[in-house]
């Protein structure tokens, strides 16, 4: 009789062990998530009110399409729908998470070269500027700015003003963009050899 309660209070007692041990990671894991998101910023582009049609009537939901960066050159973005509007966002900012490109930028300002991005009937041109431009683009676009770090651009859409088409067809634009030294590695050339060695230094300086 008395061994029975002792053995089962050494079971009672490595498998509170364990699930401790299960707690402190699990707080780690969260401490580790939340360090990360102070690191990063996000817009929410747009929200939307959606219904579905059922057999009772309809189902009101809400869409939010959001932009998440770390303003040193990573971003993305992500979609989510849910029936309340703050886990619509959560649903679209975790998957902007997880979806995030690392777009190369001259001196950390401004792109390398201009690029035209397309997607559906979203099309976007995106040019370099000149110190001191600013961000020249409307709103979908400069939300992906401004979460980027980008602080020099201008951006024209020239197809569809749908948020999502926009914000695709900039994202189809920025995967092309690339960097002299990027081109001068896939070709087996220096910098100097594509850009010219005024222009090689001012890039090795800037470290592009």
């Amino acid at each position: 009789m008395a061994r029975g309660p002792m053995g089962g209070g050494e079971g009672g007692g490595e498998g509170g062990d364990r699930r401790r041990g299960r707690g402190r990671d699990r707080d780690r894991d969260q401490r580790q998530e939340r360090q990360e998101g102070d690191e990063l910023k996000d817009k929410l582009v747009t929200i939307n009110r959606v219904a579905k049609v059922v057999k009772g009537g309809r189902r009101f939901s809400f869409a939010a399409l959001v932009v998440v960066g770390d303003q040193k050159g990573r971003v993305g973005w992500g979609a989510g729908k849910a029936r309340e509007v703050p886990e619509a966002i959560r649903k679209a900012t975790e998957r902007a998470k997880r979806g995030m490109i690392r777009v190369p930028m001259k001196e950390g300002r401004t792109l390398h070269h201009d690029v035209i991005g397309e997607y559906g009937a979203g099309r976007v041109i995106l040019r370099a500027a000149p110190a001191g431009t600013g961000i020249i683009a409307g709103g979908p676009m400069r939300a992906v700015f401004e979460t980027l770090g980008m602080g020099d651009v201008v951006a024209k859409c020239t197809g569809s003003t749908n948020p999502h088409n926009m914000v695709k067809a900039t994202f189809a634009a920025l995967t092309r963009c690339t960097s002299p030294r990027a081109v001068a590695a896939r070709r087996g050339k220096k910098v100097s050899d594509i850009l010219g060695p005024r222009k090689d230094e001012a890039a090795e300086a800037a470290n592009v």
